[in-house]
């Protein structure tokens, strides 16, 4: 795990090469076909060598959720020791990760009617006033969710409006399920938050020249596809498709999506920081990986 430009693909990469692990991808945008550039995916060469689960199993058309992600990571886990490898997750999803390793809530299913209601009213009255409703009903989800956070704020609202009971109360009640299985949860983070800024500026940068306008002006020509989908609110994506919508030029679009990648970095830490048993490895010290590769050849012998 670690934050959005950190490394971890590479180091997966590099592992997969001498080690008996399978990659079982733990990302929520790059679950989506046609979100290539922007999510950092592997190249399709790369892919067709070091084949990466859960990577392109839906449209953008489509969502997905924690529960559905627990449900095929171990689906896939136990294919994967059946062929006597081993599961190596590798994303910064923590929330999917947190669901699989301690236990998801019981929720309800996604109700159109509620969120075309939740959505009208957040309409009339912009989401920081539907934050701050959350924030009078739920105030632990609330204090976990950015007032401008529209896709939780909805889902938290609407799991409260369809059963009555605050969303972290839901999640507090499945945290005692026992895991199936052991989990090794390393962190990959350069301990320099200078340099984890000016490698997602770079980035952006690098991406931008790899055709990221392109690919996101192919998704807004999907008139099927609303703003407000998953795969479309994330970061990178959702800044360009408000400057094709025409709400800024695109070297605003570009700082935005620079400025919305260094929030989720931020709120990847704070995810990581509120986690037990993980082990932190500082990606920019020399003997990170190789320390980083004992600890696990030790858990495998």
């Amino acid at each position: 795990m670690g934050p959005t430009a950190a490394g971890k693909t590479d180091l997966a990469l590099e592992w997969v090469e001498s080690l008996p692990f399978e990659i079982v991808s733990v990302d929520s945008a790059m679950i989506y076909r046609g979100l290539d550039i922007g999510t950092g995916k592997p190249s399709r060469e790369i892919l067709a060598r070091v084949p990466h689960h859960l990577v392109d199993i839906r449209d953008p058309a489509e969502s997905y959720s924690a529960g559905q992600f627990v449900r095929d990571a171990r689906r896939l886990i136990a294919e994967i020791r059946a062929r006597n490898k081993v599961p190596l997750l590798v994303g910064g999803t923590m929330l999917y990760y947190r669901a699989l390793v301690r236990g998801i809530a019981d929720l309800p299913e996604a109700n159109a009617e509620v969120r075309t209601l939740i959505d009208t009213q957040a309409r009339d009255v912009g989401w920081p006033a539907m934050h701050a409703e959350l924030a009078r009903i739920d105030p632990q989800a609330a204090a976990r969710i950015l007032v401008n956070d529209a896709q939780r704020i909805q889902r938290a609202l609407e799991v409260y409006r369809l059963t009555g009971t605050p969303l972290s109360s839901l999640h507090a009640a499945a945290l005692g399920e026992t895991p199936t299985e052991r989990y090794l949860s390393f962190v990959w983070n350069p301990a320099d938050r200078a340099v984890l800024y000016e490698r997602i500026e770079r980035r952006f940068g690098q991406m931008m020249n790899a055709g990221l306008l392109a690919e996101v002006q192919a998704l807004h020509q999907r008139k099927e596809l609303s703003p407000e989908l998953p795969a479309l609110r994330s970061v990178g994506y959702r800044q360009l498709l408000g400057h094709l919508a025409g709400a800024y030029d695109l070297e605003e679009g570009i700082r935005l999506g620079i400025i919305a990648t260094r929030h989720l970095a931020r709120r990847q830490l704070i995810w990581l920081r509120s986690m037990d048993d993980v082990e932190w490895f500082d990606s920019l010290a020399k003997d990170a990986a190789a320390r980083i590769r004992t600890r696990i050849e030790a858990t495998l012998v």
